[in-house]
């Protein structure tokens, strides 16, 4: 296979891949059922999947109110890199998480 055929095929995977991100995007819109997300997600995803998903969830939360990442790492059995990813992620005041949670937890200290 030539260079150009090879730079071809990758180029059209990642056309293929950007249209599948964005039509899974917008199935997760138009679920409005809660009973329907779960099946989904049970269709969509593996338990180890779904496992990942929550304990980034729980890793948010517990950054968001203020938790040391070192009793997170503990607690969750997570890697401090996880962590840390997470914790830049709430550091950007205008990024979506940090706004999400800030709705939600607006009792809490902000990060």
């Amino acid at each position: 296979m030539s260079t150009r055929t090879t730079a071809a095929s990758s180029s059209s995977r990642e056309r293929e891949a950007k249209e599948a991100f964005e039509d899974i995007i917008s199935v997760f819109c138009s679920v409005t059922e809660s009973d329907d997300m779960k099946a989904l997600f049970d269709d969509l995803f593996t338990e180890s999947e779904m496992r990942d998903m929550v304990d980034r969830w729980l890793l948010m939360t517990d950054l968001y109110k203020g938790k040391p990442q070192r009793e997170i790492a503990e607690e969750r059995r997570l890697s401090l890199c996880k962590i840390t990813r997470g914790s830049k992620m709430l550091k950007k005041e205008d990024g979506f998480m940090h706004r999400l949670l800030s709705s939600r937890y607006d009792d809490h200290l902000h990060i």
